[in-house]
């Protein structure tokens, strides 16, 4: 069999993907992680905070999609506590995040793609070569090799695209970071989101998120032998300043990447296309991604609706507005990752709220 479209991840732009245009296309989505045999939920999450930002909820909007109950995580957050580690200062800013199960996410995301679609989980992307009449993609499913034909290949594998590294080699990849985050144990509540900042630490920010009982703490760092240390010395820092947490549950990492020249956001070239963190759609500045994994992949479909056989212009083209949105967060993560301008923002107090703390 032939797909019109193979589709590797089913991440929040894959799992969009294929629910947009499966009706009406041939279409093999495939993730590298495992499936319940009961539940068909995903047995592992990326590692990932779990919120849903405003941009990301107008999107769902747009998609015409409401999140069920048991996606939700307690506590729903109001508020963002940005704590400057080394200057020592910190204001709270008014913001309305989702808080959420980010495996129960993806596994709802991908429960509403439609039943004709070829979903195969455990399934690795190997290799691709280009064909007089296609691509042909090998595979590895649930441990043995398998081969198929497509006539579009689509990249929603993550920072760490292998459908990037080996289709668009010459294509400028973004600056990547290992994120290194833990679920602790936590002894009080505090009903926000903490953004934290560190230079000692990574040049680009860590995180707390209360979830239930537990807490989230994690940190974006240049990947090297040090990483790890910097994470401890990042804990061993919160709890100076007042954090209470326990033995940690368990620990995860990922890449993300953070572009900041419009060369690391690709669209794909010829048959290959990109689509969500693959392409580099990520804010440079918060490394917000949901929504972008959303409105990239409506673009596609618009693209393939408009013109399937001249999609990839297209698709470019529809891609302008994003680009800008990416080039201006990249400006204001200038700002924001400043430590001087930082400081001096954070004393003015601008847009800031007073929060009681008991």
């Amino acid at each position: 069999m032939t797909y019109d479209v193979a589709i590797v991840g089913a991440g929040p732009a894959g799992a969009t993907l294929a629910r947009l245009i499966g009706q009406r296309c041939r279409v093999l989505l495939v993730d590298k992680r495992q499936r319940d045999s009961r539940s068909g939920d995903f047995t592992a999450a990326k590692c990932c905070g779990g919120l849903l930002a405003p941009d990301a909820q107008r999107m769902l909007s747009t998609l015409g999609l409401g999140l069920p109950r048991d996606v939700l995580e307690e506590p729903q957050l109001f508020v963002v506590k940005a704590m400057d580690l080394r200057q020592g200062t910190e204001r709270y800013y008014q913001r309305h995040y989702i808080n959420m199960d980010r495996r129960k996410f993806d596994s709802w995301l991908l429960s509403l793609v439609p039943p004709g679609v070829e979903v195969r989980t455990n399934c690795r992307f190997l290799s691709c070569e280009r064909a007089d009449n296609g691509l042909t993609l090998k595979f590895t499913h649930d441990g043995a090799p398998c081969t198929e034909r497509a006539g579009i290949l689509v990249g929603a594998d993550g920072a760490n695209s292998r459908v990037r590294r080996q289709l668009l080699p010459t294509s400028p990849l973004p600056t990547r970071y290992i994120a290194i985050q833990e679920q602790v144990e936590r002894d009080h509540c505090l009903p926000h989101f903490t953004s934290l900042f560190d230079r000692e630490i990574t040049d680009y920010y860590a995180w707390t998120i209360p979830k239930g009982n537990h807490r989230l703490i994690g940190a974006a760092l240049r990947p090297g032998p040090t990483a790890a240390a910097k994470f401890e010395r990042l804990k061993d820092k919160l709890r100076h300043c007042g954090f209470k947490f326990g033995r940690t549950l368990n620990r995860e990492g990922a890449f993300i990447v953070r572009p900041t020249r419009r060369a690391h956001l690709c669209t794909g070239l010829n048959e290959i296309a990109l689509v969500g963190e693959a392409a580099g759609w990520i804010s440079p500045s918060s490394a917000e991604g949901f929504s972008y994994a959303f409105r990239s992949a409506l673009l596609l479909d618009e693209a393939l609706r408009a013109a399937p056989q001249d999609f990839q212009r297209h698709y470019h083209r529809k891609a302008a507005a994003l680009r800008r949105n990416i080039l201006l967060k990249s400006w204001k993560s200038r700002v924001v990752f400043n430590p001087t301008l930082r400081k001096a923002i954070m004393k003015s107090g601008i847009q800031s709220v007073k929060v009681i703390e008991l």
